[in-house]
């Protein structure tokens, strides 16, 4: 008879001190994701994953909770020094980096990799209402 083994699904949780958090917000969803040194992500949250659906998802106050939800991830695994990494033109990249200051978590950098073209694709036409 062959034995089976089992293997265990309990995954190590590993303490991440120094901590990468990308901050990428849309007009319609804020997805924060945070990532070691390393660009192994750690966790991630979004107003999707919050429980706001449709257009409520694109405002400040989703925003807010994701990064809360992020903030109480990284605090549980140890994390005590982050670098804040923004993109895009949404409505709650400012919120979420107020609840990062107000956490107690050492923000060291906050930097904008928001893309712009330089004159690149032509724009949609205007919308005629």
């Amino acid at each position: 008879m062959l034995k089976q083994s089992k293997k265990s699904s309990k995954k190590l949780k590993k303490s991440v001190i120094d901590g990468l958090i990308i901050i990428n917000s849309t007009f319609n969803n804020t997805i924060v994701t945070a990532t070691d040194c390393y660009g192994k992500v750690i966790a991630w949250a979004s107003g999707g994953t919050e429980g706001f659906k449709g257009a409520k998802k694109g405002t400040p106050f989703a925003a807010q909770s994701a990064t809360e939800k992020l903030i109480k991830a990284l605090l549980e695994q140890g994390t005590q020094r982050i670098h804040i990494s923004v993109s895009g033109p949404g409505p709650g990249r400012e919120t979420s980096i107020r609840s990062f200051q107000t956490s107690g978590l050492q923000i060291i950098s906050i930097k904008d990799i928001t893309s712009v073209p330089f004159n690149g694709c032509r724009p949609p036409k205007k919308r005629r209402i």
